[in-house]
């Protein structure tokens, strides 16, 4: 079996008994790169250099009989939102396409510390805004299952990237279902923690009250040690809570019998293919045979989270893109100007792609004067009400259950002309954002040879739980082992 092959935790294992080196590792990680990358397209920066830079360090400290973090010497890719010291971070806009910038994010830095070797920056929608990684302003990440179809979004050059055995691990970030949608449509495992649970500093922001940080793996265990190494509070992120960090990996092996799942009404309605929930039905059978009590629950405000959502996410992202402005950093527009305005007008212009500069537009009409009210507020107050829901929810139930993406990886350019069947892609990860709740993807099956993935939704820091369902359901049905053959 080939190096790229092994998951993070045999990596891991096989690294701590020096049956292979560090660089070994990421030579051979490198070599698959450089064999599928031109037509999966997944990275948009490959760091060859800084990767076995670490790996030669690794190495030389095992050597020296030094103790090492449980990860060191497996590679890692990171999506090009997260700001790397000294390595272009673009967040696959031309606004940014030559910003270094001088400091890492937090959970970059973590990786660091725990002597991930950084493979390279993943492609993504430009500023995480879309369900599908077509908004690139550099290129289209292809799916590793169907080079014709989209690996979904907007992580999905970091989803692609694990799928096709490019890499063992990757970060990304989730304000809708970012992490979790594409995870599902590539068959994959990927977690959006609780919000606060994750540091967002150091990471381009597009919805500040949404964002979060979370990790890309081909199995729950992997996943289990890579949220370890990236939770936990940071003082320089005043959304970072202070709850300590439990151990994830002793926590997943408790097992799921006894707990209580519930089944949310809303997100197995319309919109849902009737294939994928039936698959998704399936696994819950699966989990009601390993002990798991399983019972339908109503949330009557769920409905309302798509509406809610794409009003106070492009609200945020408009107060929060209002910095890239030709003046500071970033593009800045050769065109002559006649004025600061056209300044401005020139290079966002020409630096922001087409739905970012929609999501600037409708969120700057949320707030202005007359419509704050009408709009915003509303919204605010709904996304009250959804919570609420939740709240009630998790009076009786330990963990949701639901459909991660209401369809199976879509063709390449299929939904580009209609706006709202692709933000209808979220409907089911939306309300979880809204929330501030932690959710994951787990691989459940397949629908035509396309990847389904079973969404898990935790309490407020209730990782712990979701990983005990997801990896009593993992080693039940094996879904991870399967692989494209990209």
């Amino acid at each position: 079996m080939q190096l790229y092959e092994l998951s993070a935790s045999e990596l891991a294992q096989g690294l701590a008994k020096r049956e292979f080196s560090a660089q070994e590792v990421v030579e051979a990680h490198l070599e698959r790169i450089g064999a599928v990358e031109e037509r999966l397209k997944a990275f948009l920066l490959v760091t060859p250099e800084e990767a076995l830079s670490v790996a030669e360090e690794v190495d030389r400290k095992r050597a020296a009989g030094e103790v090492l973090p449980p990860l060191a010497g497996v590679p890692i890719a990171h999506k090009d939102l997260l700001c790397t010291r000294g390595v272009r971070t673009t967040c696959a806009s031309r606004i940014l396409a030559n910003f270094v910038p001088p400091y890492d994010a937090t959970v970059v830095a973590r990786c660091r510390e725990a002597m991930l070797p950084v493979l390279g920056k993943t492609n993504m929608d430009e500023f995480a805004m879309g369900s599908s990684t077509e908004n690139s302003a550099f290129q289209i990440t292809a799916n590793p299952w169907d080079l014709e179809r989209v690996p979904g979004g907007s992580s999905g050059g970091s989803a692609a990237a694990v799928a096709a055995r490019e890499a063992p691990l990757a970060l990304g970030t989730d304000t809708g279902g970012s992490i979790r949608q594409p995870a599902s449509l590539c068959g994959i495992v990927g977690m959006k923690p609780t919000y606060g649970r994750v540091s967002r500093y150091g990471v381009v922001a597009y919805a500040s009250s949404l964002d979060q940080v979370g990790p890309f793996a081909r199995n729950v265990t992997d996943c289990a040690l890579l949220l370890g190494v990236i939770a936990g509070h940071d003082p320089r992120d005043a959304t970072s809570l202070p709850d300590p960090v439990p151990d994830y990996l002793a926590e997943m092996r408790k097992g799921a019998a006894g707990l209580k799942a519930g089944l949310p009404q809303e997100l197995f309605g319309e919109g849902i293919d009737p294939a994928v929930k039936s698959t998704v039905l399936a696994a819950v059978d699966k989990l009601q045979e390993l002990g798991v009590e399983c019972e339908e629950v109503e949330m009557p405000h769920v409905d309302y989270s798509l509406p809610c959502y794409y009003i106070i996410a492009p609200a945020e992202c408009s107060s929060n893109l209002a910095r890239y402005d030709g003046v500071r950093y970033g593009h800045r527009t050769s065109q002559p100007v006649s004025d600061i305005y056209d300044l401005f007008a020139k290079t966002r212009a020409e630096g922001f792609g087409p739905e970012v500069r929609l999501r600037i537009m409708l969120g700057t009409y949320a707030l202005s004067a007359g419509y704050y009210d009408a709009y915003y507020l509303k919204a605010l107050k709904v996304r009250t009400l959804i919570k609420g829901d939740f709240d009630r929810a998790f009076e009786k139930y330990d963990v949701l259950l639901s459909p991660t993406s209401p369809t199976t990886a879509f063709k390449i350019g299929e939904k580009a002309d209609d706006p709202l069947a692709m933000k209808l892609a979220d409907i089911c990860t939306i309300p979880v954002n809204l929330a501030g709740l932690p959710g994951m993807s787990i691989p459940c099956g397949f629908v035509e040879g396309l990847p389904v993935g079973l969404q898990i939704i935790g309490k407020p820091f209730g990782e712990a739980e979701m990983l005990r369902v997801a990896y009593a359901y993992e080693e039940a049905e094996g879904w991870e082992k399967e692989r494209p053959e990209v």
